[in-house]
């Protein structure tokens, strides 16, 4: 049996090489977080008024998709038109996504400020959601922040994706992450925070 030349690295799993962060592409994690993004923006989209929806530059098939998930009632119907939605919008180029977003800002009234704070606020949501190990750097960035509200919330709004139910914990979600920043009431647990329980969609201006 030859022995392995020792000057040589040794082999890297599959595994490894797909999430090399040296090797100029995005790492798996990374693009299930982008892939988490856009099928949340897509439900979104569905969640918006008729006139805000008139005032999005959507592609052609996008809006096809988005208008069909919003005529759908049927449970199963919808959870396969959302999943179609979702495909779509990972179909759409960087610019039209981009396009989107800022339409969506414009139509919520939000400053350049405020764009910057809301998109960083999404940025951790999208983490959140994605990736486990992101409550544990997160708490440790915002140490007043309770961690059995946001993990509630975390697994309801992952829920209500899932399921295809009205993005009631999506938004607390938001509003959690923004508390613990300092930009809004407190982070700490309140009562029935981020519970199961009453699941029915409370109307809500803010559509994140």
């Amino acid at each position: 049996m030859t022995q392995r030349d020792r000057s040589s690295p040794p082999p890297r799993a599959a595994a490894d090489e797909e999430d090399d962060p040296y090797d100029g592409r995005p790492s798996k994690s990374q693009l299930k977080r982008d892939s988490h993004a856009l099928q949340l923006l897509g439900v979104e989209l569905t969640e918006l008024s008729k006139d805000g929806l008139k005032k999005m530059p959507m592609p052609e098939k996008l809006d096809e998709a988005v208008r069909e998930a919003r005529r759908i009632t049927d449970h199963e119907g919808k959870r396969r038109q959302m999943q179609y939605v979702g495909k779509v919008m990972r179909s759409l180029h960087e610019e039209e996504v981009a396009a989107l977003r800022n339409a969506l800002d414009a139509y919520n009234g939000l400053s350049k400020a405020e764009t910057a704070k809301m998109h960083a606020i999404e940025r951790w949501r999208e983490r959140l959601l994605a990736d486990d190990q992101a409550l544990t750097e997160f708490i440790a960035k915002h140490p007043a922040a309770d961690v059995q509200t946001g993990r509630n919330l975390i697994r309801n709004a992952r829920r209500d994706t899932q399921q295809q139910r009205p993005p009631k914990h999506f938004r607390e979600l938001f509003h959690w992450i923004k508390a613990a920043q300092g930009g809004g009431p407190s982070a700490k647990a309140s009562p029935g925070a981020g519970e199961t329980g009453d699941d029915s969609d409370e109307d809500d201006d803010d559509d994140y």
